[in-house]
């Protein structure tokens, strides 16, 4: 059975950065495409970013462009979601999940990913 652990999550002021982990156990993840969503109280689950099985594409929400980057480590099964710039806006619980996603217009639907994280928390003062 496989797991995906988020961490990284903490306070941070607003304007900095943090780096968020997700890593998973169990069996290999390299043939999944990886996400991340978060969700803010008093909102829906949103799309943050996603990644294909290899790296070579990527998908990030117009909310987060430019100051996300994300990326997998596949000899290590983890990816990891760098944060720069970060905005009040951006607090929320943050979810990394995997799925056999290969269609760029599936990345940010949520049904399409089948292994889901705990999630961890980020909080962005002002």
């Amino acid at each position: 059975q496989v797991q995906l652990v988020e961490s990284g999550g903490r306070l941070v002021q607003a304007g900095g950065s943090l780096t968020l982990s997700c890593a998973a156990s169990g069996r290999s993840l390299s043939s999944h495409a990886m996400a991340w969503f978060r969700l803010a109280p008093g909102k829906e689950r949103e799309f943050v970013a996603a990644i294909s099985w290899n790296g070579d594409t990527t998908r990030y929400a117009d909310s987060v462009k430019g100051r996300f980057t994300f990326s997998r480590d596949n000899a290590k099964n983890t990816v990891y979601l760098r944060m720069n710039s970060l905005k009040p806006e951006d607090t929320a619980d943050y979810y990394c999940a995997a799925g056999l996603v290969d269609s760029y217009s599936d990345y940010v639907r949520p049904f399409k990913y089948v292994v889901w994280g705990q999630g961890t928390q980020v909080t962005v003062s002002s």
